[in-house]
């Protein structure tokens, strides 16, 4: 890919002052933090081991009619009973390496360079404590799976992990056993992901988590140098994720049938605003004209306004949306538009609900803004 620079109504200079002070505060907490993999929680319930990743799906709940029978599900509404530890524990991994990353962008201080290097080496590469290149037990339901395909969704906190580690690669910090180890561990899940039935459920789906899908797979490939995926990924966007999930005027049909229309909205929207800057297309439309550049444009009112929403409000955490959605950002840049921007500057960076962290994977703009690091 070409890199080019940042936009006129957004320049590098602008960037890191925007971002300093937040980013080093972060990172400065961050630096005394230890590396936390899921190896450190044993997920009694799993059928898997102990360095293979566990969760329950969100929406399943005890059957009120018995309560020994198999879960049912409650579109929406999340089960505060379920496993989550091993995905607080990748969450936790895609806040602290991210930041620390941008961090040594901003300062060249080797500190956040080596901490970062810290947690990649312990999910990653040391034997004793990686997480295995594989996700057959995510998202079970306690008597009916013990994985699901679905599951895959829950590894889109490492996209800007991997971002992280291509950046701290062209810097030229990150060498030797660490990199191969690591670059070796996203080689080895990209290869499942795209060829285990789990991976092709998802690339099936119809909804957002087939968006999820190509953005691992564009991002794990554009890590690793893998071109051919690259060039699938681009094919995948534009035949089925804008043909098939995109109605002409701009909106998610299958996300505003949701409970939580709003937030599913701007989930898809920023998943396929991220895709759409890996591979560079943001500029691209079908025939009757849709694309990202209407997608963005269905939303921008609603993200300015939430009260001009017109569906109903979502069935929970309604009022912890929006946030610094960076398909505003990425869109305004690649579009030209500097009142996307604009508004994307205005919202809140950091949120603090775990559940809006879990549909908010990127969060790190110099990581994806730096002078080597266009679409």
């Amino acid at each position: 890919m070409v890199a080019v620079p940042v936009q006129a109504q957004l320049t590098r200079r602008d960037l890191v002052q925007l971002e300093r002070a937040r980013v080093l505060a972060a990172a400065d907490r961050y630096l005394g933090e230890a590396p936390v993999t899921i190896t450190a929680v044993r997920a009694e319930r799993s059928a898997g081991g102990p360095h293979d990743f566990y969760s329950e799906g969100d929406y399943w709940w005890p059957d009120p009619r018995s309560p020994d029978s198999p879960y049912v599900r409650r579109d929406g509404e999340t089960n505060p009973d379920n496993f989550v530890a091993h995905r607080d524990a990748m969450r936790r991994l895609s806040q602290i390496v991210p930041a620390l990353v941008a961090a040594y962008l901003i300062t060249n201080d080797v500190r956040y360079a080596r901490a970062a290097g810290t947690h990649l080496e312990a999910w990653f590469v040391d034997a004793r404590t990686r997480m295995n290149p594989s996700l057959l037990y995510a998202q079970a339901i306690r008597g009916r799976a013990t994985g699901r395909g679905t599951g895959l969704i829950d590894t889109i906190h490492l996209v800007e992990v991997a971002r992280a580690v291509w950046v701290l690669e062209r810097l030229g910090y990150l060498k030797g056993e660490t990199l191969v180890g690591t670059k070796r561990w996203f080689r080895e899940y990209l290869d499942w992901i795209t060829t285990h039935p789990y991976g092709l459920d998802e690339r099936n789906s119809g909804n957002n988590h087939a968006a999820a899908w190509a953005l691992q797979v564009a991002e794990f490939a554009h890590l690793i140098g893998d071109e051919q995926r690259l060039s699938r990924m681009r094919r995948f966007f534009e035949d089925t994720l804008v043909s098939g999930q995109m109605a002409p005027d701009g909106g998610f049909p299958r996300e505003l049938a949701r409970t939580k229309p709003y937030g599913y909205s701007l989930f898809q929207l920023d998943v396929m605003g991220t895709l759409a800057w890996i591979l560079d297309s943001w500029a691209y439309t079908t025939r009757d004209g849709r694309g990202m550049r209407r997608a963005l444009a269905y939303m921008y009112p609603f993200i300015k306004d939430k009260r001009t929403w017109p569906k109903p409000p979502d069935v929970m955490y309604d009022d912890q949306w929006p946030v610094r959605n960076p398909a505003l950002l990425f869109g305004g840049l690649a579009l030209r538009e500097a009142r996307y921007v604009d508004l994307w500057k205005t919202l809140d960076p950091d949120p603090t609900v775990a559940e809006v962290i879990r549909n908010y994977p990127i969060r790190q703009p110099l990581l994806w803004l730096w002078e080597g690091a266009g679409p």
